[in-house]
This record gives C-alpha cells, structure tokens and sequence, in this order.
C-alpha cells in the first residue's frame, strides 16, 4: 500500500474538522478528546497509524499515548498494528453478523 492510500483514512476521520488542540490534550480533557472518536468509521485505521508510527502525543483511535505505550510494552513483537487490528475487527465483525443471525433463528 502507497503512503497516499495508508493515510486516506484520514480524509473520512470524524476529528478532521475539530481544533487539532483539543486532541492534544493532558489529564481529564482526555476523556472528551476519547469520546469524539466513538463510533468514527475510521477508528481502527487512526489507532494502527499512531501505533505502526509511535506517535507519542494525542489521542489517536479513541486512545491516548500511555494506553498506546502501555499496547507496545504489551505486544513488542507485532510488526504491523493495522494488519492485527484489521484482522481482529474483520474477526469481530463475522461474530456480530453470527450472533445477529443466531439471534433471527432463535425469534422466529
């Protein structure tokens, strides 16, 4: 994947239009600075960019840098953060489309 194509993610990111200074924010302004990444369409593609790139400042994927440098520490040996974390929502999703389909089987 070219540079171009990695980072247009950030073209459909719900913060694309918010004051860059409240998503580089310390302390308790981290919650709110969090929760504008909820339901962002683009969440996982932000949190494996910041991961893949160390960057250290901001929230990033609904996390801030010491829950990001606490996920390193934790898996040191993963090589691609948007590789893993695609493949776990592609995993997640297929759970959810099961349950929803169990849950159709079950009402009817």
């Amino acid at each position: 994947m070219d540079a171009e194509a990695e980072s247009a993610w950030g073209e459909r990111a719900v913060c694309r239009t918010a004051d860059p200074d409240e998503l580089f924010v310390e302390g308790a302004a981290q919650r709110a600075a969090k929760a504008l990444c909820t339901g962002c369409p683009v969440r996982t593609e932000c949190l494996s960019y910041a991961l893949d790139h160390r960057i250290e400042h901001g929230i990033w994927g609904g996390m801030t840098e010491r829950e990001r440098r606490a996920l390193l520490r934790r898996r040191p040996l993963v090589t691609s953060w948007r590789r893993l974390l695609e493949a776990a929502r592609v995993e997640h999703e297929q759970i959810a489309d099961s349950d929803d389909g169990q849950a159709c089987d079950t009402a009817g």
